[in-house]
């Protein structure tokens, strides 16, 4: 299979899928909608999942596990959930298969096992954890419970894209309660804010934080606040969203507590998660036509080694300084590879590390060695400089910070130059055909007009900015007055 990359200026579409295939991120799978995650791209997966997950028990939180099927009758129980999800539920009926009588080999379903209840396999698990919470929660002392999960879910998805969008993919999810509204809030934003410092630190994807409108909000919930980022086509990405559900939950499952005046209240929740989805937004905010460009935050491999040699004797003397310069990065912290693999050539090695976006290269031959010096390549700006084996370990680990905030700087001013202003329509419509990116404009705060905007345009309202200014103005489609704008884009 050649590793070359369609262009992403012929089709950007294609780029992305060329390079998760080429890059040995994840592959198709026997199940329609489903994917394989290959070792790569799982090690990427850990890395983002490993840093999460010491930010959520920073934050007190705890894991816990929640079956992945969920009986119809739960799942119906808080009625705007279930209608949000119904149409992408897969449903187990049955639980045997038995031998074909009519086909010889073949198997299929025993009609006599029939479920005496029909399970939704999860697409998210509100309905199962409050239907548990119900027996965690007599009293305020029982509260809050701040819980995460990092489970799978199966979303029935008919038009799929690897990592975007599949019929099953990974996820955490938290489900929290809490004894007052305000509390329930605070826990919303504060996740968010949570979310946005991964994104931001350990991603280096710049993100706007805000609200979503009513209609766009996560079914069951008061508010969705979301963190939104932009891809280099121009099209937004919803990167993570955490949700404030009020106590719809509760009342649903008929969740209460005995408050500290010892009365009975119904218990407030919240619900937030991000998934593999960002694998697919970390593609596509920073690769290029070469490949992967990761942030040596959360890359699988920061620094690979590569010798360049002719015959053994020199080999064993370039391993042995290539293996004193491993020993020195790794006390460091560093994660770093030596290819001493002689199946395949130095510039075939180059360019399948360029591909998988190793941040750091090191190449080192004899000549190297005899003046102290390696040639070191880095893969954002892909310069490439002759560096002293003195001191290398600290070089390198600076390097990595700085190329860390370059990779960042780049993407936020690429985001900052694609959020233009709209007057009028024309202006609306011109920006979305011609150079895309967040369009903000005034909206008069209807579900009608922005479903309209939404079916002339395929735009939605990404989010109401958090701390969003306000000015007077008019809705760019109906000329109704308006309080202020939103941001508009083309999403995936």
């Amino acid at each position: 299979m050649s590793k070359e990359l369609t262009s992403r200026a012929v089709d950007y579409s294609q780029w992305y899928n060329d390079l998760v295939i080429k890059g040995e991120l994840a592959d198709y799978s026997a199940v329609r909608g489903c994917m394989v995650i290959k070792p790569y791209g799982y090690a990427l997966w850990e890395n983002m999942r490993d840093q999460l997950d010491k930010m959520f028990k920073a934050t007190g939180h705890v894991n816990a596990y929640f079956p992945l099927f969920v009986p119809k009758s739960l799942f119906e129980a808080e009625e705007k959930n279930a209608e949000g999800f119904a149409k992408e539920c897969a449903v187990v009926t049955h639980y045997r298969l038995k031998n074909d009588p009519n086909n010889k080999g073949k198997l299929m379903v025993d009609p006599e096992a029939k479920l005496e209840e029909e399970l939704v396999i999860r697409p998210t698990s509100e309905a199962i954890i409050w239907n548990t919470y119900k027996d965690w929660i007599q009293s305020y002392r029982d509260l809050p419970i701040l819980v995460n999960q990092w489970a799978n879910v199966v979303r029935w998805e008919m038009r799929t894209r690897l990592f975007l969008r599949t019929a099953e993919f990974l996820w955490q999810e938290g489900h929290t309660a809490h004894a007052t509204q305000e509390e329930a809030v605070e826990e919303t934003k504060k996740m968010l804010d949570v979310y946005s410092e991964f994104v931001e630190e350990y991603m280096a994807v710049p993100v706007i934080k805000g609200v979503k409108t009513e209609n766009e909000r996560f079914a069951g919930a008061v508010d969705t606040y979301c963190i939104e980022a932009l891809m280099q086509d121009g099209k937004a990405l919803q990167a993570g969203t955490s949700h404030f559900l009020g106590q719809n939950f509760a009342k649903a499952f008929n969740v209460q507590f005995l408050n500290k005046e010892n009365k009975q209240e119904y218990v407030w929740a919240t619900s937030w998660g991000v998934s593999t989805r960002l694998i697919g937004a970390l593609i596509m905010a920073h690769s290029d036509d070469q490949g992967l460009i990761l942030p040596p935050r959360i890359a699988p491999l920061q620094v690979v080694i590569v010798p360049i040699y002719k015959g053994e004797e020199s080999k064993a003397v370039i391993d042995a300084k290539a293996n004193a310069i491993m020993d020195e990065l790794k006390a460091m912290g560093i994660r770093v590879k030596y290819d001493n693999n002689d199946n395949a050539r130095p510039g075939w090695k180059f360019a399948e590390y360029e591909l998988k976006g190793v941040p750091v290269r090191i190449a080192m031959g004899l000549r190297d060695i005899e003046n102290n010096v390696v040639e070191l390549a880095r893969r954002d700006t892909k310069e490439k400089a002759s560096v002293s084996t003195q001191g290398l370990g600290a070089y390198v680990k600076s390097l990595l910070e700085d190329m860390q905030q370059n990779i960042f700087n780049r993407a936020l001013n690429f985001r900052n130059e694609n959020i233009r202003e709209a007057n009028t329509w024309e202006e609306f419509v011109s920006i979305l055909d011609n150079n895309a990116g967040f369009v903000s404009a005034h909206w008069d705060g209807t579900g009608e007009t922005e479903e309209k905007i939404k079916e002339m345009t395929k735009a939605t309202i990404r989010c109401i900015p958090l701390h969003n200014k306000q000015e007077e103005g008019k809705c760019i489609l109906t000329g109704n007055p308006s309080a202020q704008r939103v941001l508009f884009a083309r999403a995936y």
